[in-house]
């Protein structure tokens, strides 16, 4: 199964999201994700046998009890950006404001829980985003560079009470996400 670590973002920011993506509906080559499933990725972790979920929520239950000391905590969804770079455009995110800190400390917790586990660490350094778009094409490059240098929004507040092991299911309609397991902050 392929399975990821995840913090949701919750219903009251979808329609926030939706409308940034709203402005990018000009953009040819744009595939916008599921607004409903909007999330901050703390760990892509890929195929996993089901037989090592069990290992695997135990490290992060200690990442969340042991490796971190805080509790839940308050984050804000603004800003936009792309990866790689504005020259190459694959990615369009929203960026993570307050709580930006604690959400690279879970990162650096879970990474180095399931780097124990065998799974080998990010080779970029971590930025707290929620993915919005992916580009399958240039056609609409300038139009997506121009909204990232120009539009400054400010989705809304969340309150981050979990983390989630979450399994990612590709479908021709996209990629149906569901909860493994939640551990609380």
């Amino acid at each position: 199964m392929r399975l990821f670590v995840s913090i949701d973002l919750p219903d009251t920011l979808v329609e926030g999201v939706a409308g940034v993506q709203d402005r990018f509906s000009e953009a040819d080559g744009l595939s916008f994700t599921d607004p409903r499933q909007t999330h901050v990725t703390l760990k892509f972790l890929g195929d996993v046998d089901a037989d090592r979920v069990p290992a695997i929520e135990d490290a992060l239950e200690l990442a969340v009890e042991s490796d971190i000391d805080f509790g839940s905590f308050d984050a804000t969804v603004e800003g936009l950006g792309v990866f790689p770079s504005l020259d190459y455009i694959r990615v369009v995110w929203l960026g993570i404001g307050d709580g930006e800190n604690e959400m690279i400390l879970l990162h650096d917790a879970v990474e180095s829980r399931v780097y124990d586990l065998g799974f080998e660490p990010e080779e970029n350094k971590f930025i707290p985003h929620a993915t919005i778009a992916r580009m399958q094409h240039a056609g609409g490059k300038e139009l997506v560079q121009k909204h990232v240098r120009e539009l400054e929004p400010e989705i809304g507040e969340m309150e981050v009470e979990e983390i989630r092991l979450t399994k990612s299911e590709l479908t021709a309609e996209g990629p149906e996400y569901s909860t493994v397991s939640a551990f609380r902050l």
